[in-house]
């Protein structure tokens, strides 16, 4: 039999690239109706039958006495803005539904209260991460550790790392009550095993929080409320710094060594007990009430964060993904590996290539090279110890200060934006911190240089790659898949958090700070590179345009970025006229110079 022709060979595969088109097109589709579906399980019920339904919900779930309102909450709850021509909403209904719109942050005080409760636990979280920077100082001497000796340096790195080391591989993956062991360390082994089992607080905390926010929040603050975890968690790695410098000159007492470093890390204990004491009195998350069958009582805890009863139910019957969009959400999804979808689906596989990227590289960028370490290397600077912590607590203000220009700029300038613009900036700024090393110890310049370097880079970092990484993991997955999409990124931050934490002190000893310095600013470019050709950008897409963006193949995506680069490089930076590129998305227009037939939602 002959081998097949090359014209013959060549026709089998269009046939099998056709097949594969049409299969992923079939697979887009699939998911971009899942996605329309749980968005708005109301869409297109009759109102006659939405209202039966809704009263047969009330009556069903011991709510009787609100039948009235969950009718009301059902209509507006399917045609939120068409609620001014709705006949069964009094005039006081629609005036609390249009006070809504147009003043989005007049929200009842339990719903502020519950954001100082998440501020803090950010708080906790921040300073969990930097208080070992001042310990470091301290500790290793103590338990004989010599830091010029490679193996030292790679127990440091242990140690410093062992949190995330346990929040990414159990921490993140547990969300039962966790209870806390407290020991006295008195060798490095035991300070290992402590701050290993930090880490079971740390990653469910992480992954909790945001989560608890986005359920209790309503829809038009939501962003910025989900959004303060990162802020917060800025003020606490500042929190952090201060405690060291609060704790630095505290003698040690008999029978115990080490007593300011002792106090350092187990003063982020004192928001913590402050965070224990405001949980009993923040509702429960609605929605976990209503997985348990406990309807009632998630009304009630609405109530608490709503002005309005209507507004109660709205939320209770449909949003944020509750009562029919739990019931839906578990129709279509039955029988799914949800977990081995983020995978197989190419519109989730690119979701998830993309925020596991930005993820990735919030570590990698050298953010927390800096957050842990930042007092031992100012004190390699030549700085004195009580200049390196005061200097460690500049970074942290910095850090937390140029958080807030965010809070503006991610849904406006962009995600996408941000981080290529902050990128090559933070590469620079590394290697200024780095290269100023090599001037003479005995020179005042090397200190400033040293610190201008290490600020320049909080200020590049902090509206771009500190809070776009849990704002753009938490939308770009679909719906359906989004909870378990949130695990895998939060608990792949973890990780590498604890390869950053573990690698410094062994790649400082090896490298020297010059060359440490210039490895993370040698991934930064990288950051550059792969932000640039494989994150799309997700700001004020709706589900549908959501699903167009992740359904452009990679190949394209990339092949047009590139090209777009040297355009907007002429254009922005050059001030050359050049003709305009053609749109990539159909939202924008036409999607390159191809696009599929079916649903229009993908990319050739």
């Amino acid at each position: 039999m002959s081998a097949p022709s090359i014209k013959e060979r060549s026709s089998v595969e269009k046939k099998d690239d056709s097949l594969d088109v049409r299969q992923e097109v079939q697979q887009i589709d699939d998911v971009h109706d899942i996605n329309v579906k749980l968005a708005n399980p109301l869409a297109g019920i009759p109102h006659e039958q939405l209202i039966a339904d809704a009263e047969e919900f009330a009556i069903s779930h011991d709510l009787a006495h609100l039948v009235e309102e969950f009718k009301k909450g059902a209509l507006v709850a399917q045609d939120p803005i068409n609620f001014e021509n709705m006949p069964l909403l009094t005039e006081d209904d629609k005036g609390v539904l249009r006070r809504e719109l147009t003043n989005r942050w007049n929200q009842p005080a339990m719903l502020y209260y519950l954001v100082i409760l998440c501020s803090v636990a950010a708080c906790v979280q921040g300073m969990d991460e930097s208080v070992i920077s001042g310990a470091n100082l301290f500790f290793p001497t103590q338990f004989g550790l010599d830091q010029t000796i490679g193996r030292n340096q790679w127990i440091l790195g242990l140690i410093n790392g062992a949190p995330y080391l346990c929040a990414s591989f159990i921490g993140c993956w547990i969300t039962d009550p966790l209870n806390r062991y407290f020991a006295v360390t008195n060798s490095w082994p035991h300070l290992f095993v402590a701050r290993f089992v930090l880490g079971l607080g740390i990653g469910p905390k992480s992954a909790t929080v945001p989560v608890y926010a986005a359920e209790c929040a309503p829809a038009p603050i939501r962003g910025a409320l989900v959004m303060m975890w990162q802020m917060w968690t800025a003020f606490g790695i500042m929190l952090g710094y201060a405690a060291d410098l609060a704790f630095y000159k505290v003698p040690n007492r008999p029978h115990i060594t080490g007593l300011n470093w002792r106090l350092m890390l187990g003063s982020a204990g004192l928001p913590a007990f402050a965070l224990m004491a405001q949980v009993f009195f923040c509702p429960e998350s609605p929605r976990w009430l209503m997985s348990k069958g406990r309807y009632d009582k998630a009304f009630e805890s609405l109530v608490r964060l709503r002005h309005s009863p209507l507004q109660a139910a709205r939320d209770l019957y449909l949003f944020p993904d509750i009562h029919v969009l739990l019931e839906t959400e578990r129709e279509l999804t039955q029988n799914r590996n949800r977990f081995l979808e983020l995978f197989t689906v190419p519109r989730n596989r690119r979701a998830t290539l993309a925020a596991l990227i930005v993820m990735f590289m919030q570590q990698f960028c050298g953010v927390n090279v800096i957050a842990y370490y930042a007092s031992s290397i100012f004190t390699q600077a030549n700085f004195t110890e009580i200049q390196a912590l005061l200097s460690s607590w500049g970074f942290g203000l910095v850090n937390w200060v140029f958080a807030f220009p965010a809070v503006w700029t991610i849904d406006t300038f962009g995600r996408r934006n941000l981080l290529l613009t902050t990128f090559p900036l933070m590469a620079i700024f590394l290697l200024l911190t780095g290269f100023a090393f090599w001037i003479p110890e005995d020179s005042k310049a090397r200190i400033g240089v040293v610190s201008l370097g290490v600020y320049l880079f909080g200020v590049a970092y902090s509206p771009g790659e500190g809070p776009v990484p849990f704002t753009y993991s938490a939308e770009a997955f679909p719906l359906y898949i989004r909870e378990i999409g949130m695990s895998l990124a939060t608990a792949w931050l973890w990780f590498f958090n604890f390869i950053v934490a573990i690698t410094f002190p062994r790649l400082l000893g090896a490298f020297t700070p010059q060359g440490a310095f210039g490895w993370y600013a040698a991934w930064n470019i990288v950051g550059f590179i792969i932000i640039l050709l494989f994150v799309p950008e997700t700001k004020a897409l709706s589900l549908e345009e959501l699903d167009q963006v992740f359904s452009v193949p990679t190949h394209t995506h990339a092949a047009y970025q590139l090209k777009a680069l040297p355009h907007n490089i002429k254009k922005y930076f050059f001030r050359m006229k050049v003709d305009p590129l053609p749109p990539l998305y159909q939202h924008e227009g036409v999607i390159g110079e191809k696009h599929y037939a079916p649903g229009g939602v993908g990319a050739a």
